[in-house]
């Protein structure tokens, strides 16, 4: 079969409907009272990426997998782990009791300095999890699965500009001096892939103030686009 075109703007709806959706979130947290306001409130909400999630279950339709064999929002995504019970994926995809496919879609917007160090041990760990328990059999007779990791965050002013590290005791790796948290994210998403804890990474950026236009998020890195993303997942699907 032949893999269907993917055009260079494919998250665009995607990234529009984050953005209403974290708006709308953020309203009702504020017209509910709540102490847990503004952007908090909206990430605390939940359901920004779903859009994503749309599209990259449509592309899977679109080369033959049946639509009761992928799972994501309230149908069953956890996955056994070797050093915990269970981890919930956004997306998972299971034919004849073969696991294909499992993919996390995160997303960043403000609190840099806060999350960068739990977004990246959340995915290291989640991808030695899964791993482990493949390795001890844990997914039976299924082969090798493919892991993906999608990371939208936020374009402005503070994600952009340097950040500065510490070095109190031994220097860290040059790469990392001066750079930004996108930078961060680049490097991270990179050395995920490379370091073979995922199969394929896309690295979006996306500023708020251009949600509605049609180039509304950017692609900084090459290697971490989301045409060749959506690629990697669907030949994996389509030739297990």
């Amino acid at each position: 079969m032949k893999l269907p075109e993917i055009p260079a703007n494919v998250f665009s709806e995607a990234v529009r409907e984050f953005w209403k959706i974290r708006e709308r979130q953020a309203q009702k947290q504020q017209k509910e009272g709540k102490r847990d306001q503004g952007s908090r409130g909206a990430v605390t909400g939940g359901k920004q990426m779903e859009p994503f999630a749309r599209v990259i279950i449509q592309f899977l339709e679109e080369v033959g997998v049946r639509r009761s064999d992928i799972y994501y929002g309230n149908f069953p995504t956890d996955l056994p782990g070797f050093y915990r019970p269970t981890k919930r994926w956004d997306i998972i995809v299971v034919s004849s009791k073969n696991l294909l496919a499992a993919i996390e879609l995160k997303s960043q917007v403000g609190s840099f300095g806060n999350n960068f160090n739990n977004r990246t041990e959340e995915a290291l760990g989640s991808a030695e999890d899964i791993w482990t328990a493949y390795r001890e059999g844990a997914f039976l007779t299924s082969p090798a699965p493919w892991l993906g990791y999608l990371f939208l965050l936020e374009d402005c002013e503070k994600s952009r500009e340097p950040v500065r590290v510490n070095e109190p005791h031994f220097p860290v790796f040059e790469e990392f001096r001066g750079a930004s948290y996108a930078k961060r994210y680049e490097l991270f998403c990179r050395k995920l892939v490379r370091e073979r804890k995922y199969s394929a990474a896309c690295f979006l950026l996306t500023d708020s103030s251009k949600a509605d236009s049609e180039n509304n998020y950017t692609e900084p890195a090459e290697d971490l686009n989301a045409r060749q993303f959506l690629i990697q997942l669907l030949r994996h699907v389509l030739f297990m």
